[in-house]
């Protein structure tokens, strides 16, 4: 097999489907020995719609998520700052953002690649050259593959970025996030929407997912957490349907995780080995295009797919990606510091300006988020 895609994730599996579409045989490796997918619910913003309606799976996840119309900011106690359409997006590419239980889009996308084109529990450990120049990758399992070019798909604390360019720093936001799913309705005024919620060194958001699931997730400070506490704790100043909601999520279907990025680098190709998505540019959720810019990472290889053969596609699309890439994670994070403003006048000042934030500016960065590079 020509390419190995190392990671069933997102990103590994879009770019699997991009390949079988080019006509590149690929074999995808997972470290897991079952692919479960981790965080419950999950947001495709436009974007990256437009990435999968080329890839022909959009209607597919379309039928499986919840359309998102509106984009809402609120304090804690759900008073609006800021709400934005995204109608006029909607029209210019016939396409909506969507809401989606990750489970659901693992779904369609395994369907897309092909069971047959995955192998589990193949948690890489070693990649080694031969006097041909093929990549021999060796598994923990103790065996081995040989291909020709290596895709490192495979997340924050990539293996194949280490073991092939190097020790990268991972950069600590200091933040806590909970994040889970349960069978529930929003309330009618949130339907179709994504609400974002902002207090004092913490944030609260929640989404319909489909007509039967809502997920929601909590983000606090690290220095407000303390060991052995559930994310009811901290949601005393949150309307008491949302404190009820968080109260009723199953424990098993809340996972908790501490809130860390890469530190923008810009070696993402060598030799036939090339890094994609977070592997290459791992930032926090606080815009919601962690995954997003993980799967525009396969619409350029794609397009270039078009044009070039393998090698000089992967060795050009670093070039095309880097600026949008490293201007989402440097937003991201710089949003994520302003949103958990603690002192009581930082954040009196950062909620009267984002409910003054001209619409004007609010569309230009989202042209900007979901204006593709070919």
């Amino acid at each position: 097999m020509k390419v190995a895609i190392i990671g069933a994730g997102i990103g590994g599996l879009t770019l699997a489907i991009a390949l079988k579409k080019a006509g590149i045989s690929f074999v995808v490796y997972e470290a897991t020995a079952a692919i479960k997918p981790v965080g419950a619910g999950i947001a495709i913003a436009n974007n990256a719609m437009q990435v999968y309606r080329h890839l022909g799976v959009d209607k597919a996840l379309t039928n499986k998520g919840v359309r998102i119309s509106t984009v809402m900011l609120t304090d804690m106690e759900l008073a609006v700052l800021d709400q934005t359409s995204l109608a006029s997006f909607e029209q210019k590419y016939q396409l909506a953002n969507i809401a989606i239980h990750r489970s659901a889009l693992h779904h369609v996308l395994l369907e897309a690649v092909g069971l047959e084109n995955i192998q589990l529990n193949k948690r890489l450990q070693e990649i080694n050259t031969d006097e041909h120049g093929q990549y021999h990758l060796e598994f923990e399992d103790e065996t081995h593959a040989v291909h020709t070019f290596v895709i490192g798909a495979d997340g924050l604390r990539s293996r194949v970025r280490q073991l092939v360019f190097g020790t990268y720093a991972l950069r600590n936001a200091k933040q806590v996030c909970w994040r889970g799913v349960l069978p529930f309705t929003l309330p009618t005024p949130y339907a179709n929407t994504a609400v974002e919620s902002w207090g004092r060194g913490k944030r609260l958001g929640f989404v319909q997912l489909n007509e039967k699931q809502t997920y929601w997730y909590f983000l606090i400070d690290e220095g407000r957490y303390k060991p052995h506490t559930s994310v009811g704790d901290y949601v005393e100043d949150c309307p008491l349907w949302i404190k009820e909601m968080i109260q009723q999520t199953d424990a098993s279907a809340i996972h908790c995780d501490r809130i860390y990025d890469l530190k923008p680098f810009s070696t993402w190709y060598h030799n036939r080995v090339c890094l994609i998505g977070d592997a290459a540019h791992a930032t926090t959720p606080n815009l919601g295009q962690g995954a997003c810019q993980a799967i525009e990472d396969v619409y350029v290889i794609s397009k270039l797919l078009e044009r070039y053969p393998l090698e000089e596609a992967l060795q050009r699309f670093p070039a095309l990606r880097r600026s949008k890439a490293h201007a989402i994670v440097r937003d991201s994070w710089t949003l994520g510091q302003i949103a958990q403003f603690r002192h009581p006048l930082l954040v009196l000042i950062r909620n009267a300006a984002f409910r003054l934030l001209p619409a004007f500016m609010k569309k230009q960065q989202m042209t900007k988020m979901f204006e593709l590079n070919d």
